[in-house]
């Protein structure tokens, strides 16, 4: 072992005493390539950072040979800290970072071999959209037909699958040359070559800026590794061991960056008698990941690097982590019997050793009103009888779009709660004001967020001066700022546009001065920029009640660039902007410690790698979760069952799960089926505490068919208090009037305004994620007074079964070249159509009865369906009333269909 004076030397009973065998041998491995299966709640960040202290200590390593990659700064954060307690403060200098964090550092240092300056800006999703939008207007492109969040998706995919601009021209577009002034797009044939044209000119004006977006700091790094091999030889020779976190959730470009990382295709040979990786050949690798819970195939992920770990590395060892520290066996057992249905996995079974645990609770609402209306009193007795903390619950949904009801049902009964991924800190306009001016003065070449600044706070300097100086700086190819410097050059500029610019440039030289002195003090910087700016003088003058608080976050800016000094030994400017350029939404949340006094809400897909005593599983209806999209593709299918499985682990005492009868969609009330993932999970683990809603038990006839074999108190149609909802007659009329969102500590000043308005569910303030999650609008007032109305059995009210049916439900294409593919159920020859899909009927069209009987139909008879034609039986389910029957038409898929009103025969 080197004699590293600032490591921790530890025993090797010290490092693998404590853990199970499982999880010592994966700490113990000796080899190239390990791949640690682990099971959500496995304990894998402590065996991460026991075998990163094992390399140290029984291989000789020394602490800069190690890199370990995580997808999040919190998840970062957390394993620096468990080593600093296992090694010592050496650990708070290791390359412990999120992949983009250390690509920024491989980018500064060696980025200019590939004509990036070491002062690049990182663009935000903001600042890329403003650049296409841009574009879009040079090149005479329709963004309502077109829009910058579309284009944007195509430009992500072509560089997550590390597809060059070059490549796209030349197969598109060969005759464009980026940079062409006055281009015009006229007829648009093919639209891929309007994509082609939009990605050469967006990355042309990237570098002319000397400016990078999120993709390309992986996609550049690799470009770097590739084309530099005195630069990839350095990095080879640097990682001798290479740990990558979450690795289901890569995509292309991550995966070959490993792999370029690692030297695995140089073809140097290793040193066959050195103790560990040695100084020579290949760096040793470990991965860790849970291929059950590879949930962002619509990021670009590739669940296929996890599932082909073994063929990309011959000679690599799996460990899976199966013994579960977090959760219940009994909701260990619901998600084992979810993930189950996927085909193609490696077999897997969560155990634990704390026990059975309480059973899940269930609970069918009548409307996603009395959903969460229910979910709120239930939060609400928790605390107040069983000393549940707020803090300690989470309610989690499929859709961003969902939220809308949890947050009133949770206003009304008077439950504080925060909620993850509305609009972030970073993203409020006076924060992106005041970070804009920071970044035009370490990358003067930046014209996106210089041109931003150029009238903020006014000035004078309108949409004709911005102009003026585009145009002629274009013309010259300078930048903006250059623009400016010369403005006094620019023929027909007037005494009244030129004397503003002259005092803006002014300006900026100062605080450039001044930034360059005090580059070690960002927190003297942003206080200079916030008063010379003139931007904290006029949010101060204003006697607008929001712009006090306007005047809080910049005050709370300066704070963050403070705390950032204190926690930096070589703090930097630049340093403080890439720390607010790479803040994930998991970064909101507080520490598991942390009492912040509230419910947490937030999508599925955000709730990745987090965990609660109590978590509420909402939504969980065919169309809401598996979302409408899945129901025509398997693939999709098994990643909304990867979802659920997330789901539930996220829970470590209680978990419930409910869903609601009817549910407004694209204006429309529906009636919505229950999930297919209830009934995958075992029906004995459930407690329904009401397992039909009121509209289905009346349709049901007065208790024919209901709840049969269910468990729990809600079986008796006489105890059943709540039938119609359990509350009075007039509970819709009252409840959402303008009082509900007062100024009390639950309305919009303890969570910003965009909380409640339009920004909350807006496309601008999403995450990366909102895509995905933001598939059904926001609904209005009348929406939900045809829904809550509907819970009476209005015959007015139209309903569509299962899948209502939104403006389109076929992906955009940029999303479908980024999927993995995997194979479709061998009873599927399609891969198509798992649940029937129908237009929106009226109620009364739901009530009628075929008189069909379950218990005729068995597996492999043959049926004849009006539109279909004939199929086979593969599976039934006897649900009463409701019951289903699943079919394989042959080339028209398999079809998940409601007996009662299925136009079938059985032959």
């Amino acid at each position: 072992m080197h004699n590293d004076p600032e490591v921790i030397v530890r025993s090797p009973q010290e490092l693998v005493g404590d853990l199970n065998e499982q999880q010592a041998q994966a700490v113990r491995f000796r080899g190239p390539a390990l791949l640690i299966g682990a099971g959500a709640g496995s304990g894998k960040t402590r065996v991460l950072t026991r075998r990163i202290a094992w390399i140290l200590t029984q291989f000789g390593a020394w602490p800069s040979q190690i890199l370990a990659i995580t997808f999040t700064n919190k998840a970062a954060a957390e394993m620096r800290e468990r080593l600093s307690a296992l090694i010592g403060p050496v650990a708070q200098h290791m390359w412990v970072s999120t992949f983009h964090s250390a690509c920024v550092r491989i980018l500064r240092r060696d980025g200019g071999r590939i004509g990036l300056k070491s002062g690049f800006t990182i663009y935000d999703t903001a600042d890329c959209e403003r650049l296409v939008k841009l574009i879009a207007t040079d090149f005479n492109i329709d963004v309502k037909r077109y829009t910058p969040r579309q284009i944007l998706a195509r430009i992500s995919d072509y560089k997550n699958n590390l597809t060059g601009v070059r490549e796209t021209l030349a197969r598109y577009a060969p005759d464009f040359r980026p940079g062409t002034r006055g281009f015009r797009i006229g007829r648009i044939g093919n639209v891929e070559e309007l994509y082609a044209i939009v990605y050469a000119e967006y990355q042309h004006r990237l570098a002319l800026a000397n400016a990078v977006d999120f993709d390309d700091l992986i996609a550049r790094t690799v470009e770097l590794l590739r084309t530099q091999p005195d630069v990839a030889e350095y990095y080879h020779h640097k990682f001798r061991y290479i740990l990558v976190d979450e690795y289901q959730d890569t995509n292309h470009a991550q995966y070959v960056l490993v792999r370029e990382l690692a030297g695995v295709d140089s073809g140097e040979r290793s040193s066959p008698d050195a103790p560990g990786a040695g100084r020579r050949g290949p760096a040793w690798i470990t991965v860790v990941g849970d291929s059950d819970q590879s949930i962002y195939a619509f990021r670009g992920a590739d669940i296929s690097n996890i599932q082909d770990f073994e063929q990309d590395f011959p000679d690599a060892r799996t460990i899976m982590l199966e013994q579960n520290y977090r959760s219940t066996q009994t909701i260990l057992d619901a998600a084992n019997a979810v993930i189950a249905h996927n085909e193609g996995r490696k077999p897997k079974k969560l155990w634990t050793a704390a026990g059975k645990g309480a059973p899940i609770t269930g609970y069918a609402a009548d409307t996603a009103q009395l959903e969460a209306h229910w979910i709120a009193h239930e939060i609400r007795r928790l605390h107040e009888e069983e000393g549940v903390r707020y803090s300690d619950v989470a309610v989690m949904y499929r859709a961003n779009a969902q939220s809308r009801s949890l947050e009133e049902g949770l206003i009304q009964a008077h439950v504080p709660y925060q909620l993850i991924g509305g609009t972030k800190f970073y993203e409020r306009r006076e924060i992106k004001d005041a970070l804009a001016y920071l970044q035009a003065i370490v990358n003067p070449a930046d014209g996106i967020n210089m041109r931003r600044i150029l009238n903020v706070p006014k000035r004078g300097l309108g949409a004709r001066a911005e102009s003026m100086v585009t145009a002629w700086a274009d013309e010259r190819g300078l930048t903006f700022w250059q623009g400016i410097e010369q403005a006094d050059r620019i023929e027909g500029m007037t005494t009244r546009t030129l004397n503003p610019l002259r005092r803006f440039a002014a300006m900026m030289t100062q605080l450039r001065a001044f930034a360059a002195e005090h580059d070690r003090q960002p927190s003297q910087v942003v206080a200079e920029v916030l008063a010379l700016s003139g931007l904290l003088e006029e949010l101060q003058k204003s006697t607008d009640p929001q712009d006090q608080s306007r005047v809080e976050n910049l005050s709370q800016l300066q704070s963050v660039a403070a705390e950032y000094e204190q926690n930096t030994p070589d703090a930097t400017l630049a340093g403080f902007l890439e720390t607010t350029a790479l803040v994930a939404d998991s970064d909101q949340l507080p520490d598991e410690a942390e009492d912040s006094g509230k419910v947490t809400l937030m999508t599925l897909h955000t709730a990745k790698g987090l965990e609660y005593p109590v978590v509420f599983l909402t939504g969980m209806e065919q169309g809401t979760f598996p979302h409408s999209r899945a129901m025509e593709d398997t693939s999709e299918l098994n990643e909304e069952r990867r979802l659920a499985y997330v789901g539930i682990t996220r829970a470590r005492r209680r978990l419930y799960i409910t869903r609601a009868a009817v549910r407004a969609q694209w204006g429309r009330a529906s009636e919505m089926m229950p999930s297919q993932f209830l009934d995958e999970i075992p029906d004995g683990l459930i407690d329904w505490k009401r397992r039909e809603a009121g509209v289905e038990r009346m349709r049901s006839g007065w208790g024919h068919g209901s709840g049969s074999g269910s468990h729990g108190c809600g079986d008796d149609w006489d105890s059943e208090l709540d039938e119609f909802g359990g509350w009075d007659d007039d509970f819709s009329a009252p409840s959402y009037g303008g009082s509900s969102y007062g100024g009390s500590s639950y309305g919009s000043s303890s969570y910003g305004r965009s909380s409640y308005g339009g920004s909350s569910y807006g496309s601008a303030s999403r995450s990366r994620a909102a895509s995905h999650d933001d598939a059904a609008p926001r609904f209005g007032s009348a929406a939900r007074k045809r829904s809550s109305s509907s819970s009476s059995g209005n015959g007015g009210a139209h309903f569509s079964y299962g899948v209502s049916g939104s403006p389109s439900s076929s992906r955009s294409s940029s999303h479908s070249a980024s999927r993995s593919g995997s194979a479709a159920s061998p009873s599927s020859r399609s891969g198509k159509v798992t649940t029937r899909r129908t237009a929106p009927k009226p109620a009364s069209s739901l009530d009628k009865d075929n008189r069909l009987d379950i218990n005729d139909f068995h597996v492999g008879d043959k049926v004849s369906h009006d539109s279909f034609g004939l199929g086979t039986v593969l599976e039934t389910q006897d649900k009463g009333r409701n019951s289903i029957i699943t079919v394989d038409f042959g080339s028209d898929g398999v079809k998940r269909l409601m007996l009662r009103v299925a136009p079938i025969e059985k032959l």
